[in-house]
């Protein structure tokens, strides 16, 4: 039978000393894993936060972007329409000049005209001042086709004068304009 020593306090502190840094060292050795465990779940987590936040900010960047080029093309078609609504007020204010005109150059020679007692000279000088209106008409609106409205007992007169006024037209500016009368709506006959 073997006999069973008793441990001395020495020993048994120098084995309580084994154990606890055994346990010691196992507890730092857990604790390096779990850190290290940690930090790459700390990394995932990042990683993936970053990503969801960089999406959020370029759909944003994305929205602005569109919001930016539709405020452009609006302010674009907003300023287009502006230049053209200031061109057709300008060609109206030459029409209604160009009106303006005709009645006061036609003064007598419309009122014998009207009258039915105008001679040669008078019927000659109405057809001078149609071709002079319907030139300057030409040369005002720089349109290759413009539309004449007349009275009917002058479409004659207006048609020589569109012609003469067509061919002055193009040996001064080398182009070529066609001239209409509108005859879908005649001037009143007394005017």
């Amino acid at each position: 039978m073997s006999q069973s020593h008793a441990l001395s306090d020495d020993q048994v502190a120098g084995e309580l000393r084994k154990m606890t840094a055994f346990i010691k060292q196992e507890a730092l050795e857990k604790a390096r894993e779990i850190k290290i465990k940690a930090d790459e779940e700390f990394a995932i987590e990042k990683s993936k936060l970053v990503r969801q936040e960089t999406a959020a900010i370029d759909t944003l960047y994305e929205k602005k972007f569109k919001q930016a080029a539709m405020s452009q093309q609006i302010t674009r078609s907003t300023l287009a329409n502006k230049s053209r609504l200031r061109v057709l007020s300008a060609k109206q204010a030459v029409l209604d000049e160009l009106f303006e005109t005709a009645r006061k150059n036609l003064g007598g020679a419309l009122e014998d005209v009207k009258k039915g007692t105008a001679k040669g000279k008078e019927r000659r000088e109405y057809g001078e001042i149609l071709r002079g209106l319907i030139l300057e008409g030409l040369y005002a609106l720089n349109e290759d086709n413009i539309q004449v409205r007349a009275r009917k007992k002058d479409y004659d007169a207006v048609k020589k004068a569109a012609e003469a006024a067509t061919k002055e037209f193009k040996e001064k500016l080398g182009r070529d304009a066609s001239v209409e009368i509108d005859e879908s709506e005649p001037l009143p006959e007394e005017s």
